[in-house]
């Protein structure tokens, strides 16, 4: 308990007290960057603490929700209460606030305009754009949607939906065919989606737009679901491979700044 300074009537802070809580969030890091959980000798060894301090600390994490226990109690995972404390902020506020600069900064250095988007069901929402001229522009939230076959964005958002979830979608969408390179066939998206997957980036090629070419990305969160899309747009005369290329290696650095700021991180190795 905290002794309180009858001068100022303000609280003493210990230097444990502050030490317990670095402890605590070293642990929390540890076993969120463990997809199959981390047992307690784990967990000690990880962030350097002798077993008996980490057995306590971890007590009291559980005991507050931000861990959980398996069902033999010999592994810990991150607890719901975790889920419960991010979830308490708007998604689109939230991405606006950590995206929009990013936003700005992708465009100013490509001088391309930067998109974010994200899926409300069969739908894409463009939530916010910056003109490679620098004019930041934001959509109303129900006022811009795309179409998820034919654009870039559309196309990451659906590609790392729950294949499941996914497949029973590419089968109720329309899939209209708006320029002649749109694609139309299931089959065939089914396949670019395949691709997308595996390169972790996806290409509207003047599909949704004839004189426009696009590539975007996903955005990443903390519990690594894919947030949103991020992407590049550009005349298709300019947009050519070569420079699509250039814009790339920009584009997934804006991508994974903005997955740090919603809290993703890549998964260790279940057996490191």
């Amino acid at each position: 308990m905290e002794k309180m300074n009858t001068s100022d009537s303000k609280p003493i802070v210990r230097g444990s007290g502050i030490q317990s809580l670095e402890r605590g969030a070293a642990i929390l890091d540890a076993v969120a960057g463990s997809p199959d959980g981390l047992g307690l000798t784990e967990i000690s060894g990880r962030v350097g603490l002798h077993t008996s301090t980490a057995f306590h600390l971890v007590k009291t994490l559980v005991g507050l929700g931000f861990l959980s226990q398996d069902g033999d109690g010999k592994k810990y995972r991150i607890g719901t209460r975790l889920f419960g404390l991010a979830s308490g902020a708007s998604r689109e506020r939230t991405l606006l606030n950590f995206g929009l600069p990013v936003l700005e900064q992708l465009s100013a250095l490509t001088g391309e305009t930067s998109h974010l988007a994200v899926r409300e069901r069969a739908d894409v929402i463009v939530v916010a754009r910056t003109e490679g001229a620098g004019l930041l522009q934001l959509s109303e939230r129900v006022g811009i949607t795309r179409p998820m076959h034919a654009t870039a964005l559309g196309k990451v958002l659906l590609a790392y939906m729950p294949e499941k979830e996914r497949d029973e979608l590419i089968k109720a969408l329309p899939l209209n065919r708006i320029t002649e390179n749109t694609i139309t066939d299931p089959g065939k998206l089914r396949r670019e989606m395949e691709i997308v997957r595996s390169e972790g980036i996806a290409h509207d090629r003047a599909e949704f737009d004839p004189d426009l070419r696009c590539i975007a990305m996903p955005v990443w969160d903390f519990t690594g679901r894919c947030a949103a899309a991020i992407g590049l747009s550009g005349p298709a005369w300019r947009m050519t491979p070569d420079v699509i290329g250039k814009r790339v290696p920009k584009l997934e650095e804006a991508a994974q700044q903005l997955s740090r700021a919603l809290g993703h991180r890549a998964l260790e190795p279940a057996n490191a």
